[in-house]
């Protein structure tokens, strides 16, 4: 049976949503996106609206260079692939079906995002945090289980599903390269900017 992969992509920006997580939690990542795609030209999580109201969050497409990332100077971030069986893949594409096709039904999960910081449960099928949604796809697809609340897992938690890191550095370095696309190929480039 062919193999597939789907792609987690854990971020880090300069908002002051993000570094309140950051100061709380000690997490190097803030943010999770599933991508279906290597070139991570189709990726989706939940954010921001609205590029400068961080108050209005959604499901959404995401974009290596629009929105909330087009505004930071440097984006730390790590890829993983996560390989799947044929199965697996289309089953997370179907979710992400029904997601995108009703996509005005769901909001960001503010309630979560508190109940995260206390370590307690909240769940509501319209609601999703980043992380939570991720979570969320990868499980219902079979992939991963982690035992816990969905809405306690928190992007950091998604480096612990077995992968293989295709790129660490800054985001806005990620396929300047073409062996960035090359396939098996590891890559950890931009650290130095990303960590100063």
């Amino acid at each position: 049976m062919d193999k597939k992969h789907l792609y987690i992509v854990l971020t880090r920006t300069n908002t002051i949503v993000s570094r309140l997580i950051r100061l709380f939690m000690k997490d190097e990542y803030t943010h999770a996106s599933i991508a279906l795609d290597r070139e991570l030209r189709n990726m989706y999580s939940f954010g921001r609206k609205y590029i400068y109201n961080p108050f209005i969050g959604a499901f959404r497409r995401e974009y290596r260079d629009k929105g909330v990332y087009k505004l930071q100077k440097i984006v730390p971030c790590i890829v993983l692939e996560v390989e799947v069986t044929e199965e697996q893949y289309e089953k997370a594409q179907s979710i992400l079906n029904q997601f995108i096709s009703n996509s005005e039904r769901y909001k960001y999960n503010y309630k979560g995002l508190l109940y995260n910081l206390f370590n307690a449960e909240t769940c509501d099928d319209k609601h999703f945090l980043c992380s939570e949604f991720v979570y969320y796809v990868l499980n219902q697809s079979g992939i991963v289980d982690f035992n816990i609340p969905r809405n306690l897992v928190r992007p950091q938690s998604l480096l612990n599903i077995k992968s293989n890191i295709v790129f660490k550095g800054d985001l806005k370095c990620f396929g300047q390269d073409e062996r960035d696309f090359v396939e098996g190929r590891s890559l950890i480039r931009g650290l130095s900017a990303v960590y100063e």
